[in-house]
């Protein structure tokens, strides 16, 4: 497998993610969290991080918008829910101190 290959598969791949997030909004970001560690908003951060280090001006709002699909604020209004007692405190156990 050429590098080339080897990039296009991995951004096909993200892509692919990226979808399955965007279709599965009953997917909560504190449960994508307490399961796997990372959420929506890591992926934008790493997207934007990304920009940043091959210098493509991205901002974090923009970043946002590609994974989530729309503005943030939106996808949080139309979405997201109160977090429970109980995801709070899987959250808050699963992070470092």
């Amino acid at each position: 497998m050429t590098e080339q290959e080897r990039t296009e598969l991995e951004a096909a791949a993200f892509r692919r993610l990226v979808q399955h997030l965007r279709s599965r909004p009953d997917a909560q970001n504190i449960d994508l969290m307490n399961l796997a560690g990372f959420c929506r908003n890591c992926l934008s951060k790493w997207y934007k991080a990304a920009a940043d280090d091959l210098d493509i001006e991205v901002s974090l709002d923009e970043a946002r918008e590609e994974v989530y699909g729309m503005p943030y604020a939106e996808w949080k209004r139309r979405y997201q829910k109160e977090a429970t007692p109980e995801q709070q405190a899987a959250f808050d156990k699963g992070q470092p101190s």
